[in-house]
Formats: C-alpha cells, sequence, structure tokens
C-alpha cells in the first residue's frame, strides 16, 4: 500500500492501459478518478468503487466539464493527472491529410495540454504535484507508416521537458512513461482510423496497406517483446509515489534498445535498424 495516498486522474480508461492503472491504483489506497471519452464506455464503467467521469479531449468543453466533476470527487485537490487517452493513425505520410493529423494532435497532444493547464494552477496552490505523460518507444524512434502518432508523441516529448524546466521550484514534477508494444485495444482502434482517414486502395502504398491490415486484423500480440498493462503501471506508480520521479521510465525491451542504439548509431544506420524492426510496415 502506498504510504502517501494520493488523488489522482487518469484519462483514457475505457480498457488497456488506463483501466489498468485505475485499478491497480485504487488497490494500493490511491484516490482514483478514471475518465473515458465516450458515453456508452461511462454506463458500462466496472468498478462501482472507483469514480469515473466523462472527457472527450477533442473536446475543451468536455475537458474542462469532466475536470469539474473529478475535482468534486477529490474536494478540489489533485495531486497528480496521468494523461493517457490517445490512438494511433497508421499510414504513410504522403497519405495524411490535414484533418487526419490534426485530429491526431487533438486526441493525443493538443487536448492533454488542454487539460494539463487546467490542472497546473491547481497544484500550483498545493505546492505539489506530479503530471504523468504516457509517451510511446514512437516518441524516440520514428517507425514507417507511422508518421501521425510518431509526430504527436515527438512533440510530446518535447512539450513535457519544456514544461518540466518551467515548472522546476514549484513542487510539480513531469514525467514521461516509453512503453514499447503493451497488450491493448491499441491495434482495434488503429484499425478504425487507418480505415477511416486512409484511402486504401487509391494510394500508391496499396500493397504495404494490404500487409498492415492483416497485422492489425491478427490475433494475439502485435510485436515481440509485448509485455501486458502492468509492466506500465510499475513505472506510474513510482512516478507517483517517488520522493524524486523520474523525468523517463522506458517500458519494454524496445524503448531501451532503439534509446541506446539512437545515441551510438548514425542517423542512416538508424533507419535501417527501424525499417528491419517494422518489416518495412507489417509489424
Amino acid at each position: 500500500m502506498a504510504r502517501h495516498p494520493r488523488s489522482i486522474l487518469i484519462t483514457g480508461c475505457s480498457s488497456g492501459i488506463g483501466l489498468v492503472t485505475a485499478r491497480m491504483l485504487k488497490d494500493r489506497g490511491h484516490h482514483v478518478v478514471a475518465s473515458v471519452r465516450q458515453t456508452k464506455d461511462l454506463d458500462a464503467w466496472p468498478h462501482a468503487d472507483i469514480p469515473v467521469v466523462q472527457i472527450d479531449l477533442s473536446d475543451d468543453t468536455s475537458i474542462e466539464s469532466g475536470l469539474q466533476a473529478a475535482l468534486a470527487h477529490t474536494e478540489g485537490r489533485l495531486d497528480a493527472l496521468f494523461n493517457n487517452g490517445a490512438y494511433g493513425l497508421p499510414g504513410a505520410v504522403e497519405d495524411l491529410s490535414r484533418i487526419a493529423l490534426r485530429d491526431q494532435f487533438e486526441t493525443n497532444l493538443f487536448g492533454w495540454q488542454v487539460l494539463t493547464n487546467r490542472v497546473i494552477p491547481i497544484m500550483r496552490a498545493q505546492g505539489f504535484g506530479r503530471i504523468i505523460q504516457n509517451s510511446s518507444v514512437l516518441g524516440i524512434a520514428a517507425l514507417s507508416y507511422r508518421g501521425a502518432y510518431v509526430a504527436s508523441k515527438f512533440a510530446l516529448e518535447g512539450l513535457s521537458d519544456t514544461l518540466r524546466q518551467e515548472l522546476r521550484g514549484t513542487g510539480i514534477d513531469v514525467a514521461l512513461i516509453e512503453p514499447g508494444p503493451i497488450e491493448s485495444r491499441f491495434r482495434a482502434n488503429a484499425l478504425i482510423a487507418l480505415n477511416r482517414y486512409i484511402d486504401l486502395e487509391h494510394s500508391v502504398h496499396a500493397a504495404s496497406y494490404q500487409r498492415q491490415l492483416a497485422r492489425l486484423n491478427k490475433p494475439g500480440p502485435a510485436a515481440p517483446f509485448t509485455l501486458p498493462p502492468e509492466a506500465v503501471v510499475k513505472r506510474v506508480i513510482h512516478a507517483l509515489e517517488a520522493e524524486h520521479p523520474r523525468a523517463r521510465y522506458p517500458v519494454t525491451f524496445p524503448t531501451y534498445l532503439f534509446a541506446l542504439l539512437r545515441r551510438l548509431l548514425p542517423t542512416r544506420w538508424m533507419d535501417r535498424v527501424l525499417l528491419a524492426a517494422s518489416g518495412g510496415g507489417k509489424r
């Protein structure tokens, strides 16, 4: 059990990392408020002992109303925010429309920062806070056919590093969690996004998209070294409870490997490694 129970708002709790994090932190004695994007997930929320609110990260009004609802459950205090709600949009960069790229950033970056900016004054007044950002191995290494998601996570890394410097001395810490492949609904949601935003049949990358569709529809682990969501939660616990949280928490072997290789290899060599790792978009 945690020595100092803390109040925390977690976004993206309908499944996967967010749902498991909410359950495990609650079991450790923390005051958890979960959020989900859709009304159907709100109505079907399975944990009666964990309050849940609705936050659509692409909508400022929803962010504001959801945060106020969360604060009602924590008596106005918020010790931590775990920004987690996101999705991945597969697709070649040349096939990404302005709308597709904007929608990716609205959910994966802009909404996170709007919510973060709303909680910072609360944490500043308290003299304590933890902003925990769920980034990705694709925030430090780019893989082909993942350009929109890569761009959103690279941007998140830079924004978080800047924010950490600006909040120095306030008692508010910013930590980045950097998972590689994790068991979740990520592939299922990516498949929906691919069909929604990409003209699969008329693209010069049509053959590659067929391979990606086969990958996204394939049951079982999406990639080698896939870990369960609990691997992420271990890092979230440290970022939440440690006296001095780390700036970055790598999760899974690929994250450690790519971070090391990026420091050691020339860019062109790194490109070859990443192309091989993705199978040219097949994995």
